[in-house]
């Protein structure tokens, strides 16, 4: 592709990546979650200390309500002063005042005077400091026999201390979470950047033309390195097809030259002649048809080798199949002379694509027809060994040379015996090809005499 119509590559960095993103995002979730949660948590602290303190007042003043009764005024005075004398910081300040209003003890101001539940603020020195501090107190008043009033209070600045200590450290936290986030959100989306870079230049340098070139494990996860690796199978399918489609125009143009040569010669004396012969317009037809059927194999063995045609596979009662392949050519056997027999092992199911695994067979049988002499015995059999499925086609022929068996499943290579008989040599490189399709192994063992070739098929999956 020219560079002027190769599309551009988009600017990547870590700030731009989805890992940084996502990264934003969870902080963003963090945050909310921690605002959430300081709000419950204040909210039951504040329930929490609301009622422990109201409950300490309410007892409190039972205490006291219960000394006014028992010893009078001056048992009560003496209760105050000396639980406000247990600890350097009482928990309780007191007021008592008479009928007139006069204070007769306690140190809270006089505003704080009120029957009930209430709230003061009072203003304190601050302990160890000069200066003062606005302090919020909870109040709970009560009027005494004989006129008197008596009010009880407990300060707030420790519960809200813890407030305002919380706050602080759910804020702090919330901050230090978030930039702990987007600095991993930032190394992460650095690392999967660098990775996806990595990938990125191996695209471009296929696309350059590079067939050799497969990309690499990103390993930032299972799922990433098996979508990498699916693409490297994609790639070497394609690949296949590609060599296959090559392989094939370099078998057209170098063993089909001979053919043609000799077509164009046939129809140059047909010209020539002054009278054409029917038997020369028939030679010239069947080298045509020969032509093309070798045309046809060619472009069907390449197909094959490049991967097309899985998507017709379907479980295949293989037994059934060699059984109809017999029951076929039993006849033609018997024209030529032969004697075929089966041994099929009923009921043997595997997966692939049936016409061409008829093809397969075909091709076999025929290949020990047409290369055997007369009075040949072909058989076909198929079973299972050791957990593989085997099928194979035997004859009692002249067989093959240990050192040709390599071979004979090339393109166009014929053996020096098999040259004036009639074929092109493709026969077996089909039946490789369908085989190799299948995941088959296909194989020619040692035999005492004669010819075995067999095809061994994977299990098929229940």
């Amino acid at each position: 592709m020219p560079p002027e119509h190769r599309p551009k590559r988009r600017a990547s960095g870590p700030i731009r990546s989805a890992a940084f993103r996502f990264a934003l995002l969870l902080a963003g979730v963090f945050a909310i979650g921690a605002a959430a949660l300081l709000i419950v948590v204040e909210e039951q602290i504040g329930r929490y200390a609301t009622e422990a303190t109201n409950g300490g007042l309410q007892a409190e003043m039972s205490v006291l309500q219960g000394e006014y009764a028992q010893l009078g005024q001056s048992g009560l005075t003496d209760a105050m002063a000396r639980h406000a004398g247990v600890r350097p910081e009482a928990p309780y300040r007191y007021l008592l005042l008479d009928v007139a209003g006069r204070r007769l003890f306690g140190d809270l101001p006089a505003t704080a005077m009120t029957e009930g539940w209430s709230t003061v603020n009072v203003i304190e020195p601050e302990p160890g400091q000069q200066g003062t501090r606005r302090e919020s107190m909870t109040t709970l008043g009560a009027r005494l026999p004989d006129g008197l009033r008596l009010v009880v209070a407990s300060d707030n600045y420790d519960v809200q201390m813890l407030r305002h200590r919380l706050g602080r450290f759910t804020l702090l936290s919330g901050i230090g979470i978030t930039l702990f986030a987007l600095l991993g959100g930032y190394l992460t989306g650095r690392l999967f950047v660098r990775r996806l870079d990595r990938v990125n230049g191996a695209v471009d340098r296929i696309v350059e033309g590079d067939r050799a070139e497969r990309l690499p494990m990103i390993g930032l996860g299972p799922e990433f390195d098996d979508l990498a690796q699916n693409l490297n199978r994609m790639l070497d399918r394609n690949a296949a097809a590609m060599e296959a489609l090559r392989q094939v125009s370099t078998d057209i143009a170098h063993d089909l030259r001979t053919p043609l040569s000799r077509l164009h010669q046939r129809l140059e004396q047909m010209q020539e002649s002054a009278e054409v012969e029917p038997a020369m317009i028939d030679d010239a037809l069947e080298q045509t048809s020969g032509i093309l059927e070798t045309f046809q194999a060619l472009l069907r063995i390449g197909a094959l080798e490049g991967g097309v045609g899985r998507r017709r596979f379907t479980r295949v009662d293989l037994s059934e199949l060699m059984d109809r392949v017999q029951q076929a050519y039993a006849p033609v056997a018997e024209d030529a002379a032969h004697n075929y027999l089966a041994d099929h092992e009923p009921g043997i199911v595997v997966n692939g694509d049936g016409e061409l695994l008829a093809q397969l067979f075909t091709n076999l049988v025929e290949n020990a027809i047409v290369h055997t002499p007369a009075g040949t015995t072909i058989t076909s059999r198929i079973f299972v060994d050791d957990g593989g499925i085997v099928a194979e086609v035997s004859d009692t022929g002249q067989g093959i040379p240990a050192s040709e068996r390599a071979n004979v499943f090339r393109r166009f290579y014929r053996l020096d015996a098999s040259r004036h008989t009639e074929g092109s040599g493709l026969g077996l490189a089909l039946v490789a090809a369908i085989a190799a399709l299948h995941d088959a192994a296909w194989t020619i063992p040692e035999h005492p005499s004669g010819l075995t070739v067999q095809i061994i098929f994977p299990p098929c999956p229940s």
